[in-house]
């Protein structure tokens, strides 16, 4: 069981930072690259937020062009301040290294509306 969970892992699309320079790496190559960026900001003791760990790993896979990364409070405070996230789970929308939405709290449908939403200006502003 125990190597299923670590292919498991091993497969993820989402990313997980765990320092402020790690941070600072992926938000900078994604704005070099254009690609946007979701941000799940958690913290291991938060079950609602735990328990969107499965949809944010769903939507990562759905969305391959956004650069989905997971965020935990406890381990990266710094991060978590400067972006004054206050409760988790927040998820964070951003585009060219600025927040373009932020939703507070576990609402499934909310956050798949808003991510769709965001990669179809996303699609609409690099056509153009």
């Amino acid at each position: 069981m125990e190597a299923a969970a670590q292919e498991q892992q091993n497969k993820s699309r989402v990313v997980k930072v765990d320092s402020v320079e790690s941070w600072e790496v992926f938000v900078s190559q994604a704005n070099n690259q254009g690609c946007p960026v979701v941000v799940h900001f958690t913290a291991i003791w938060c079950m609602p937020s735990v328990a969107m760990n499965p949809l944010f790993e769903e939507l990562a896979s759905a969305y391959p062009d956004v650069l989905f990364l997971s965020v935990d409070v406890d381990d990266v405070k710094d991060v978590a301040s400067k972006l004054e996230v206050k409760a988790m789970p927040t998820f964070l929308l951003m585009r060219e290294g600025a927040v373009v939405d932020k939703l507070v709290g576990a609402n499934p449908e909310e956050i798949r509306k808003r991510i769709d939403s965001f990669v179809q200006s996303i699609c609409v502003y690099v056509a153009e």
